[in-house]
């Protein structure tokens, strides 16, 4: 890997690591100040939401200027969304901030590795920064976890203000591992800073995207991936309580089994897959959607555990690849920032319409394992139709002209 590329590894595992244990910590407030719990899904609501509507303006911001520099500033506009809510400032409102410089921070840190990656090193990039965003995760869960636990704040003498001064201080560290981050040197021509010219620019490049065969195709693999992911992880929890009667703290072993296996395929994908061979994976996706009825159809621990695993590895495949050569094109044909807002207005706008599509089944009282296994066909029917329409054109491709 190129210089300097572990350590944007390893700023990027800093900065969210602290934004998913922030959320916990968040979560714990609301607790603490007697909100009711409807407020908690709001937060990431309030999160995501920042990643559709700062799209337009967050991919010219990225080709702007150093990329390591701004994800850098960023870290410090999230360290103004937790001194906010030090400082008496709404949850929700609080971590909406956080989330205005999570949004600015993605375009950066993928632009930043298609320009210092190759092609030939794109899989395997991609494949190192999924398994530590899926760590992160994971990892962040469980630190937001030990820093309200009774113990850890008793111990730190300051409450949830003492969970925060900690992550304050990860945030810092993310920053710092910044400065080992060279240059790239990739410029671009600015197009200005006037909000209709970037809306106007913005709905070029995504037009251009959708639009180009392997973009359009890769951009529509990862928008449903990340939809149907972040549907699932909160399917998985109400699945677990109804079919195995597994209370939350046991159900989000389950969680952490999907991720499990996202890492290992990742780390596979990244490894073993070349970008020529990405298109190839769509099977994964097939074979992911089918996985989910026989998930919702089991009613053993074990085997569910298991199953879970599997369909994390298959989704890890899928993702990787894919993301790759969304990535590659989406450079090729507009810029390393542009590219990648396209991509996460997209693929947000994904996850915030699915879980208001899976909102509305559970108001309607759609059983779980109905809902689970629908979506899974659903999934496999939508990957089946984008492997069918790739083969044909790759049987047009080959007619003799």
């Amino acid at each position: 890997m190129p210089r300097g590329f572990h350590f944007l590894i390893a700023a990027q595992f800093a900065s969210a690591l602290a934004d998913n244990a922030l959320l916990i910590v968040t979560i714990a407030l609301l607790q603490q100040q007697g909100l009711p719990g409807w407020w908690a899904p709001l937060l990431k609501f309030g999160f995501t939401l920042s990643y559709v509507v700062l799209a337009p303006f967050v991919g010219a911001l990225a080709d702007a200027m150093p990329k390591a520099r701004l994800m850098a500033w960023m870290n410090g506009v999230k360290l103004v969304g937790v001194l906010a809510l030090l400082a008496g400032l709404h949850p929700v409102l609080a971590f909406t901030i956080v989330g205005f410089g999570a949004a600015a921070y993605a375009p950066a840190k993928y632009g930043l590795i298609t320009e210092i990656c190759g092609p030939e090193r794109l899989v395997a990039a991609n494949g190192w920064l999924e398994v530590t965003v899926v760590c992160a995760a994971l990892l962040g869960a469980v630190l937001g976890g030990a820093l309200v636990s009774p113990l850890v704040l008793d111990l730190l003498g300051m409450g949830l203000s003492g969970a925060m001064a900690v992550l304050i201080g990860v945030y810092v560290l993310a920053s710092l591992l910044n400065l080992g981050i060279p240059d790239s040197g990739a410029r671009y021509a600015s197009r200005g800073f006037h909000p209709q010219v970037l809306l106007d620019d913005f709905r070029a490049a995504n037009r251009t995207l959708w639009r180009d065969c392997d973009g359009g195709l890769s951009l529509a693999v990862t928008t449903i991936f990340w939809g149907v992911g972040a549907t699932l992880q909160f399917a998985v929890l109400r699945w677990s309580a109804d079919a195995l009667g597994l209370p939350l703290d046991k159900a989000a072993m389950l969680q952490a089994a999907v991720a499990v296996g996202v890492i290992a395929g990742a780390g596979v994908a990244g490894r073993c897959v070349p970008l020529a061979a990405a298109k190839k994976m769509l099977v994964c996706g097939v074979l992911l959607g089918l996985l989910m009825p026989v998930v919702a159809a089991t009613r053993s621990l074990p085997a569910a555990i298991v199953l879970l695993m599997l369909t994390g590895a298959v989704g890890g495949l899928l993702v990787v690849p894919l993301n790759a050569l969304l990535q590659h094109r989406g450079y090729q044909l507009l810029s390393a920032g542009r590219s990648i807002a396209v991509q996460g207005f997209n693929e947000n706008a994904s996850v915030l319409g699915m879980l208001a599509l899976y909102a509305g089944l559970l108001w309607l009282d759609v059983p779980i394992g109905v809902l689970l296994s629908g979506l899974g066909l659903a999934v496999a029917a939508a990957l089946g139709l984008l492997m069918r329409r790739e083969s044909r054109k790759r049987k047009i491709s080959l007619v003799p002209r």
